[in-house]
């Protein structure tokens, strides 16, 4: 497979608000114009909020009320449209029904040190080292803090074999985060029940970006703190209700920094088919003047309509809102400041389509106060580092109003990164300026900040478009803006990015559609990154983990080749030796299963727990045999956690598994099964700790605790229901 590597000279005329690069490289490759349209604007007052949002409005009900009259124009001469109780639609000609727009229109819308406890344990897998990450359950080498069934438990888990349950505190919602930090446990939760928890229906928790949305799961979020000095006793010191949904959050020291989405501000009425139109009589009557006449009337009546309704909408009400409670001696002392009363700190995003409010609410653990910077737009996947946090929302040609490319068809997608200076303390977080690149990140680790250069690795089109192709661009903050300084252009034609790494000056990118090409890009002239070796093997890459500076260990999928295309097949394990940049070679691989086995950690990072002091690897597995080709294994024999010795000369040496029971597939048809898709893998057990030589594997009911010489046999199993 050919690499083309595009050279680009990047212009920026800040006087005019204009920037743009201009890129040459092999023979057909496409100059790429972009406006500068990402940077924010500080917003004067509510007032100003609200005009933009009931223009935006206008903008996205005026986009689908003209698809529905394009769909209406349509059917006059083809005759209308009917929708089946499939849900499938039909030309049915003359009818008595009034017709309808078309199918597919836009819609109106580490803890502290332990005293005796373990004297190595395993973290929680952040992204970058001294930035935390919020899940479900943390530990601090002597007590395990987690999230299960509603409650907020601790267990005393050193010794191992006595691990059992010293307090369980009900949680206000669906409990879902929390981080732990000097005697004090943040957990966030959704007030009310996800409508759905498929990520890909606005529902659970979009982890890996393939093909889901990071939009929250659209329900109000609320922030529990408890005082956990006294394990025993929890007591809860202070709760916030946000009317937006959490998005991500990251803990620098006592600093916790929460992404919160609040919802699009919607009217009451607003419709995209003008009311007593009957599409399928004028359809009788063919094109003519006077049928034509009737449509667009009827349309040019209801754009007026509804914008009579925005207009005197009362958005005031839909603006993001906390209420903030403090307890002290069981006396709860509700605080009458709103930090987003008055529309202070917020910033107008310009990109045209994402009419939310995307926030980054600074608070700190066992103080009191709570700072807000909101931004009008979208939001999207979070990466941070201990002094900046970066937003990138992903954009669609067709779905904003003006675009950032010239050549809009060359270039349907592109992201906007907002970068925000984080503080220790919870004031804040100040905007520090926007930029916007080619292509769609995948997830945060699409991302990277090194030496004041931001790397980022995109995506242009979907496979099986042969013009789709990838993106590294590194980017350097100049004033409010973050420009484009050097690019690799058109990396991989024809396939997609399944994951990326970035490790000092190197950047590691797979791509796939038949074989899992690995990339090692350098960064050490940022500026001017090029591509420096390339390894072409069966299968793909999800998630790539740096076990040193010249090893990279990955877990993603096998794959079986079909010539046009390549079915995945079980669980890969896989070891690359980088210490050759020109050179790169795949020195160990594992296949676990066959299509249809599963694990959390090939899709959430956060499932992903490498030992590095002693060389072990623990993973969610569910193991099904008997699938080939495009065929789902129809057994499953083992559901737990497997673990791994790792070693970069010797490869993955199986120490065995801590074997869950089998759930019950024909009683719970959600249950976990043979059938998972590969970019939304899930498994039984959810996470695992490591105490020296034990492992604590953890499913939603149960942990079960085993030393790592005789896993068959759990040494305890502490159940997590109430």
């Amino acid at each position: 497979m050919r690499t083309l590597t595009t050279t680009c000279t990047f212009v920026s005329l800040l006087a005019l608000g204009v920037g743009f690069a201009a890129c040459s490289g092999e023979p057909g490759a496409p100059a790429q114009t972009g406006l500068a349209r990402s940077a924010l604007t500080p917003a004067a007052s509510c007032d100003e909020v609200e005009s933009l949002l009931r223009e935006r409005l206008k903008q996205n009900m005026i986009k689908s009320v003209e698809a529905s009259r394009t769909s209406a124009l349509e059917q006059l001469e083809s005759g209308c449209y009917w929708f089946g109780d499939d849900g499938g639609w039909g030309n049915v000609g003359a009818s008595t029904g009034t017709g309808g727009p078309v199918p597919g229109s836009p819609s109106v819308g580490g803890g502290d040190d332990p005293a005796g406890g373990a004297t190595e344990y395993s973290t929680t897998n952040t992204q970058e080292a001294d930035v935390d990450e919020a899940d479900f359950i943390k530990n601090d080498g002597e007590h395990v803090y987690l999230l299960a069934h509603g409650q907020f438990q601790i267990f005393d888990a050193w010794p191992a074999a006595e691990t059992h349950r010293v307090a369980a505190v009900e949680i206000e919602g669906e409990a879902k985060k929390l981080f732990v930090h000097e005697k004090r446990a943040l957990v966030y939760s959704s007030l009310s029940p996800s409508a759905s928890e498929d990520p890909y229906y606005h529902g659970g928790e979009c982890t890996y970006g393939y093909d889901c949305e990071f939009t929250g799961d659209g329900t109000p979020l609320m922030i529990t703190e408890l005082d956990i000095s006294d394990l025993s006793a929890p007591t809860v010191v202070r709760t916030l209700k946000f009317s937006g949904s959490f998005i991500n959050a990251r803990r620098i020291g006592s600093a916790v920094h929460t992404v919160v989405s609040s919802p699009e501000p919607s009217v009451e009425g607003l419709s995209t088919w003008p009311e007593g139109l009957d599409i399928c009589a004028l359809s009788e009557q063919g094109v003519t003047p006077a049928t034509v006449g009737t449509v667009n009337v009827a349309f040019e009546g209801l754009i007026a309509k509804n914008i009579a309704l925005i207009d005197t909408a009362p958005l005031d009400v839909q603006l993001p809102t906390v209420e903030d409670t403090l307890y002290r001696d069981g006396e709860a002392l509700p605080r009458a400041d709103d930090p987003f009363a008055g529309c202070a700190n917020f910033y107008v995003s310009h990109t045209g389509d994402g009419q939310s409010f995307l926030s980054v609410v600074s608070t700190e653990l066992g103080g009191d106060a709570l700072g807000q910077t909101t931004v009008v737009g979208k939001p999207g996947a979070v990466y941070a580092t201990s002094e900046s946090l970066y937003v990138a929302s992903r954009h669609q040609y067709g779905s904003t109003y003006g675009w950032f490319y010239a050549d809009a068809e060359a270039t349907p997608d592109a992201t906007t990164i907002h970068k925000f200076a984080l503080r220790e303390r919870a004031q804040p977080s100040a905007y520090l300026g926007s930029g916007v690149v080619k292509g769609r990140v995948l997830n945060q680790f699409a991302l990277s900040e090194h030496k004041g250069y931001l790397r980022v690795a995109t995506t242009t089109g979907h496979l099986p478009d042969p013009e789709a192709h990838n993106t590294v661009a590194s980017l350097k903050q100049e004033g409010g803006e973050l420009v484009v300084k050097g690019m690799i252009d058109h990396l991989a034609p024809g396939e997609d990015i399944r994951s990326a790494r970035f490790y000092g000056d190197v950047g590691y990118v797979v791509t796939f559609k038949k074989t899992d090409p690995l990339y090692t890009l350098d960064f050490s002239l940022p500026e001017a990154p090029r591509v420096r070796g390339e390894l072409k093997i069966p299968g793909f890459s999800t998630y790539m983990h740096m076990i040193d500076a010249g090893h990279v260990m990955s877990i993603g999928y096998d794959a079986d080749d079909q010539g046009d295309f390549a079915w995945f097949q079980g669980i890969m394990l896989q070891i690359f030796d980088v210490t050759n940049l020109d050179d790169p070679k795949l020195t160990h691989k594992e296949v676990i299963g066959t299509r249809g086995s599963s694990s959390d950690a090939a899709t959430d990072h956060l499932a992903f727990n490498y030992f590095a002091q002693r060389g072990l690897l623990g993973l969610p597995m569910v193991i099904c045999e008997g699938g080939s080709g495009g065929q789902f294994g129809d057994t499953m024999t083992f559901s737990g956690l497997l673990v791994y010795k790792v070693d970069v000369d010797a490869g993955f040496a199986s120490l065995g598994g801590v074997p869950h029971p089998l759930p019950d597939t024909s009683a719970d048809p959600y249950a976990v099964s043979c059938g998972s898709w590969w970019s939304q893998a899930s498994s039984f057990v959810k996470r695992s700790v490591f105490l020296e030589d034990h492992v604590y594997s953890v499913s939603e009911d149960e942990i079960r605790v085993a030393h790592v010489n005789d896993l068959a046999t759990p040494e305890a199993i502490v159940p997590l229901t109430p």
